[in-house]
């Protein structure tokens, strides 16, 4: 956090003193998302999780400034983030290995040998701007389960409602999930 910190200060730019508080205080919860997010996105190996930490910081500090009440409404806010950074970089990824702008062509229907199955995070991605075109409350309940890590009782804190109304939701977007990604 103090690198990213400094490195903004050379640059001459001022974050967000409520980002630079909330952001120091979760720093270990954050990083603990990345390690999550990372692991299930597959770029385990290829992105540190310290540097998606301070990508988030960055990309945080360069949005509108924000008060955050609690450490689950920044957790949830900052997992948007996490999400849209490990999706930019799984679609980098698929560009690289699919020849940059050479659009590979195949008869068969499966996925071209090679890539890892860690390309799936897209269409959770995809599935998931489906949802919130339907659904906008369910698409942040499962922002905040898949990619925030949150639980049950700390999004229904965070939502002001009931845990069994979480779980309840719950099962409702993840069908609705299943439906756009086999679609």
């Amino acid at each position: 956090m103090n690198e990213v910190r400094q490195a903004l200060d050379r640059l001459g730019e001022s974050p967000s003193p409520a980002l630079d508080r909330a952001f120091a205080a979760h720093y270990a919860d954050l990083k603990q998302l990345a390690r999550s997010r990372l692991r299930r996105s597959g770029l385990a190996g290829q992105f540190q999780t310290t540097a998606l930490v301070h990508d988030s910081y960055l990309k945080l500090a360069s949005g509108v400034e924000r008060e955050f009440p609690d450490r689950l409404h920044f957790l949830a806010y900052a997992s948007r983030t996490l999400r849209s950074i490990v999706i930019d970089a799984v679609r980098e990824e698929r560009t690289l290995r699919r020849g940059g702008d050479l659009e590979v062509v195949t008869l068969d229907t499966t996925d071209v040998p090679g890539l890892p199955a860690s390309l799936d995070v897209e269409r959770v991605d995809a599935a998931l701007a489906d949802l919130a075109r339907v659904d906008p409350g369910l698409a942040r309940l499962v922002e905040m389960r898949f990619f925030g890590g949150l639980t049950e009782i700390e999004i229904a804190e965070a939502l002001g409602s009931s845990e069994r109304t979480v779980r309840r939701e719950w099962t409702k977007a993840r069908a609705l999930l299943l439906t756009f990604l086999a679609g």
